[in-house]
């Protein structure tokens, strides 16, 4: 197309979208540096301060701080009073920057976009050869995962998560068997069997460091009541019948998804109930075109979820699989979804609620 074809008011619309792009991810780097060195956690408690101030406050080298805080300044995240030579994080940006925000706090997931840039080269190799990435190349995603899932599980998980569920906190009180499966870290089983220690708890995971992490923390906070397993959620091994059975964010990214779904199905008593947590979305491009995070949602798809399981030979579902699709392959393996619920505090998963029919 020659130049004199091109609608210019268009081009200069599309390079502005362009510019804000790039911006917005050198953005994010710089508030997952801010979040790792609590930066954002310092700021909040100081109000207008110079410079000097807040590098003594958060013990950080002063030129470091003054070039992340003209990044953060012309970001739009934090303010600066250009007559005093003074910085401020409004409390309206710490409400959503810093770990007393809980699960609200979005410099949590900014630490996403480091992440996936460690493996750019793989992924385009893959690209051009087919294949995936596998877990062991993404070297910080437990610790980020285990962060994030603890500033949910800690504020949610008990009073607003597991109340979903027709009846099953009186069933906790009084003492049940629930397995979490892909536990990660295990920071939902700790805090479940803190919170129930009448019931008992088994965390079932692929990784052994993982499930290194996740005995440690049980064994910190003095849980009898709990224990892990390594194991593939493909191939459920134990003699145990459960009576609930909960997944967070754990369906998509497995090799053999079906296949998880029905090894919960066969060792989840009949009348029991499958809570299962996942991205919320469309299986439908054209219903995720204005989805809140659907670019961020199919990035971390195509560079961690899809490429982990196609590494493993999986079916590559990735994390925008949809609640259509979760919804088909729940069924087809036997279970019935009473409802599919969101949390307040939760924007970015579905509940699933899962139920074993009684033989």
């Amino acid at each position: 197309m020659a130049k004199e074809d091109l609608d210019l008011q268009k081009v200069s619309k599309f390079g502005k979208k362009i510019g804000g792009i790039l911006n917005g991810a050198a953005a994010a780097l710089m508030i997952s540096v801010g979040h790792k060195v609590e930066l954002f956690d310092t700021m909040a408690g100081l109000g207008e301060s110079s410079i000097s101030k807040i590098s003594e406050k958060a013990k950080l080298d002063e030129r470091y701080v003054r070039e992340w805080l003209s990044a953060m300044t012309t970001a739009g995240i934090v303010e600066y009073d250009t007559n005093r030579d003074l910085y401020l994080l409004p409390p309206e940006h710490a409400a959503m920057l810093t770990r007393s925000a809980g699960p609200r706090n979005q410099s949590l997931y900014m630490q996403y976009i480091p992440l996936l840039a460690k493996v750019e080269d793989q992924i385009v190799d893959h690209f051009r050869n087919g294949g995936g990435v596998p877990y062991s190349e993404y070297t910080t995603f437990h610790q980020i995962m285990a962060e994030a899932s603890a500033a949910r599980f800690d504020t949610l998980l008990v009073d607003t998560i597991l109340p979903l569920v027709p009846n099953i906190i009186p069933q906790l009180d009084d003492g049940i068997l629930v397995a979490d499966v892909g536990c990660g870290s295990g920071h939902a089983v700790n805090v479940m069997g803190s919170a129930f220690p009448n019931s008992s708890f088994i965390g079932i995971d692929f990784s052994a460091e993982a499930v290194n992490v996740a005995l440690a923390e049980a064994e910190a906070m003095s849980l009898t009541n709990v224990d892990f397993y390594q194991q593939d959620a493909a191939e459920i091994e134990t003699s145990e019948k459960f009576d609930f059975i909960t997944t967070f964010d754990a369906v998509h990214d497995q090799a053999r998804p079906r296949e998880m779904v029905a090894s919960i199905f066969k060792v989840l008593k009949p009348g029991g109930y499958w809570l299962c947590a996942d991205l919320c979305a469309s299986s439908h491009l054209g219903e995720n075109l204005d989805h809140p995070i659907g670019t961020f949602g199919y990035t971390v798809s195509c560079m961690h979820c899809m490429s982990v399981s196609l590494a493993y030979g999986g079916e590559g579902l990735g994390a925008m699989w949809g609640a259509q699709q979760a919804r088909d392959i729940f069924t087809n393996e036997g279970f019935l979804v009473d409802e599919v619920a969101r949390v307040d505090g939760d924007a970015g998963n579905n509940y699933y609620i899962c139920k074993k029919p009684n033989l």
